[in-house]
C-alpha cells in the first residue's frame, strides 16, 4: 500500500471531518477580545485531544468483546480515530504564527479556521475522488463539504 493510500485512509474519514468541525469550532469559541494566540492554541488542542480520548474510549468499549480483546479493541480504535487528530494538523500550525507573533492572534485564528474550511473541501473532493465520480462532482462535493462544515462551525461558535 502506498503513502497517498494510507493517508487517505486515515485522513478522509468520517472522525477525520468531524475532528476537524469540532477543532474549529472548539477555535471559534475560546477566540474572545481577551485570549490571546497561545491560550486558544492551547485550549483548543486540550478540548481535541480529550473528545479523542472519549472517542477511542468509546470506541473501544463497543469493539470489546468475547471475540476481541481488549488490547485489539484498543488499538482499532485508536488506529480508526487518529484522523481526529491529523485533520488539526495544519490550522494548528496557523495557531502557531500567531503564537510566534508572526500575524496578531486575531489573523491567526481567521485563517486557522479558513485553513478547515480548505481543508475540508479538500477531504469531500478526496471522498468523491475515492468513489471515482467526475471532476465536476468531486468539486460539487468538495464545495459542499466545506459549506456545510462553515456552517457547523458558525452555528457552534454561535452558541457557545
Amino acid at each position: 500500500m502506498g503513502l497517498l493510500q494510507r493517508v487517505r485512509e486515515r485522513l478522509v474519514t468520517p472522525d477525520a471531518v468531524y475532528g476537524l468541525i469540532l477543532f474549529s469550532a472548539l477555535i471559534g469559541a475560546v477566540d474572545d477580545d481577551d485570549s490571546d494566540a497561545l491560550e486558544v492554541l492551547l485550549v483548543s488542542v486540550a478540548s481535541l485531544v480529550i473528545f479523542w480520548g472519549a472517542h477511542v474510549f468509546a470506541g473501544t468499549i463497543a469493539a470489546h468483546g468475547a471475540d476481541t480483546t481488549l488490547g485489539a479493541a484498543l488499538r482499532r480504535s485508536i488506529g480508526h480515530s487518529t484522523g481526529m487528530l491529523y485533520a488539526a494538523i495544519l490550522p494548528t500550525l496557523v495557531l502557531l504564527l500567531g503564537v510566534f507573533h508572526v500575524l496578531s492572534a486575531d489573523d491567526a485564528v481567521g485563517l486557522a479556521l479558513l485553513v478547515a474550511t480548505i481543508v475540508l473541501g479538500v477531504l469531500g473532493y478526496s471522498a468523491f475522488a475515492q468513489r471515482r465520480r467526475h471532476v465536476v462532482i468531486r468539486i460539487l462535493g468538495g464545495l459542499g463539504t466545506a459549506l456545510f462544515g462553515a456552517l457547523m462551525i458558525i452555528l457552534n461558535i454561535v452558541v457557545h
